[in-house]
């Protein structure tokens, strides 16, 4: 995240080393192991999983999308009140958003906190 000068979102979300670090922390934490493309939109498209089916891979990629809100508010924090950026726990609210999302607007997700914590891919992989 930079200081004092223009913002672009390539920079934020590919080559910002919390951004990489945040995308890394999901990426192990569901198993899986890529190399991040520097295109935003390509980037965006790795996060499909061919092992998933259709449904699971919109949840999958909801994690993506609590993520980079996650990077884009705590840029904000950095920017607007002087904040520092915190990989870990940019990393740690897109668990909590994505799991609070999929409570509440995945039919049947009945996994609870903490198995979404220890064991996500086994609770994409239960949904039909």
């Amino acid at each position: 995240m930079r200081q004092g000068s223009v913002e672009t979102s390539h920079h934020l979300f590919l080559e910002c080393i919390v951004a990489q670090q945040v995308c890394f922390l999901c990426l192990r934490w569901m198993g899986i192991l890529f190399v991040q493309h520097k295109d935003l939109k390509v980037h965006f498209e790795n996060f499909h999983l061919v092992h998933l089916n259709t449904k699971q891979n919109l949840l999958w990629k909801g994690l993506w999308v609590t993520a980079v809100r996650g990077i884009w508010e705590q840029r904000n924090q950095v920017i607007f009140k002087q904040g520092k950026p915190d990989a870990e726990e940019i990393f740690h609210r897109a668990q909590l958003n994505s799991w609070l999302w999929l409570k509440n607007r995945v039919h049947n997700f009945n996994f609870s906190f903490s198995n979404w914590i220890l064991n996500p891919e086994l609770c994409v992989k239960s949904y039909r």
